[in-house]
């Protein structure tokens, strides 16, 4: 098929796309309102957590596996390795240490999705962090998945048998995980899934389920590159429009393959990044929809709280573009008879794609705002 014929088909069958031809996050946001989204599926990572002072894992110099090479560890993944832990507890342990619940107040972004919940939009959040902030911000632990485990329970490594939370929380606080080892027979760890551990049954059976019944997925603060929930974008529907709500673009399409985002390709019809940090996007995303007041209201509920991020001019502008930005719009003609139409004047892939997104139209967007996630 020429690239005209290709074009005049995306027009075609613009009826049969979730988005249109209009992969925009203020699309994304306008069906939200109209009522068209009421099975959302969350997929989070540590982006959303680093309002709260919890640092990322991959951040050079910031993250935590930049701090875990610090102190010495072979490799940073090894603390929370299932096979280095039980000869060298104590990185893990000092981690404990920091990360109870408790130590850090959940951030706009958690709140965010509870909204989600109180408006009988979320289906369910799938979350890679140990952290327990969902929960902590008051979603109800049947609409989050954690699919790396986290504090809420706690367990015997040996014997598999379950300790009391609150337990293995007055001890390892302490640094006194011995006498929880010589206790109950063994180590005994929150239940966070380890390198060679096997993930629990209840994230595969949630992930069979509700991914196919998603009609939009928002994937927000994650780099999308810890398997299997790396490979969650792609067990949604083929009409399920996809938001990413990070600082980078991540989990592209790589050439030929069918699988991954499809942002600024030809092909897109329901993919849409809304660059910057998580809490920047959700305070445009609420300030579109009128949600911003019930969302404050919302993280009045505990004290701590980070604040929504205050959007400077540079930031605004950068948030802006990205909120209206189309990466692909095609020439959209009639087809006029073979011969009518010269070689030289059929625009080929590369051409089509330059002239997809005027320039004046992006500077026309406004004063807007940047993120990180």
């Amino acid at each position: 098929m020429g690239n005209v014929q290709r074009a005049a088909h995306l027009s075609e069958s613009a009826a049969l796309k979730p988005l249109g031809l209009d992969c925009t996050a203020e699309a994304i946001a306008r069906r939200i309102e109209e009522g068209t989204f009421q099975n959302i599926v969350v997929l989070a990572g540590a982006g959303l957590s680093v309002s709260a002072g919890i640092p990322d894992f991959r951040s050079e110099g910031t993250g935590l596996f930049s701090k875990f090479r610090e102190m010495g560890l072979p490799r940073p993944e090894d603390v929370f390795d299932i096979r280095y832990f039980p000869e060298h507890p104590e990185p893990f342990y000092e981690l404990c240490k920091d990360m109870w619940p408790g130590n850090y107040q959940p951030t706009p972004s958690h709140y965010f999705i509870r909204l989600l919940h109180e408006k009988g939009l979320l289906l369910r959040c799938f979350t890679q962090n140990i952290d327990s902030l969902e929960t902590l911000a008051g979603l109800p632990k049947s609409k989050v998945v954690a699919a790396h485990g986290n504090f809420d329970s706690a367990s015997c490594i040996a014997t598999k048998e379950p300790v009391p939370i609150e337990i293995a929380k007055a001890h390892l606080k302490k640094g006194d995980w011995k006498t929880l080892r010589d206790k109950y027979g063994g180590l005994v760890k929150p239940d966070i899934v380890f390198y060679g551990e096997a993930l629990s049954e209840s994230f595969r059976t949630r992930m069979d389920e509700d991914m196919p019944q998603a009609d939009l997925l928002i994937v927000m603060g994650t780099s999308l590159k810890v398997a299997p929930f790396a490979s969650l974008p792609n067990m949604v529907p083929d009409l399920c429009p996809r938001l990413l709500i990070n600082r980078e673009l991540v989990g592209q399409r790589e050439a030929e393959e069918l699988q991954g985002f499809r942002f600024n390709t030809h092909d897109n019809y329901r993919d849409v990044a809304l660059l910057g940090d998580c809490d920047a996007g959700v305070r445009m995303i609420c300030e579109r929809l009128g949600w911003t007041g019930k969302l404050k209201k919302l993280m009045a509920e505990r004290k701590g709280v980070p604040p929504l991020p205050h959007l400077t001019v540079k930031a605004h502008k950068i948030m802006k573009q990205s909120w209206a930005l189309r990466p692909y719009r095609p020439i959209v003609v009639k087809e006029p008879p073979a011969d009518d139409i010269p070689e030289e004047d059929i625009p080929d892939e590369e051409e089509r794609l330059e002239v997809a997104v005027p320039e004046e139209e992006i500077a026309g967007e406004g004063d807007g705002n940047a993120m990180g996630g």
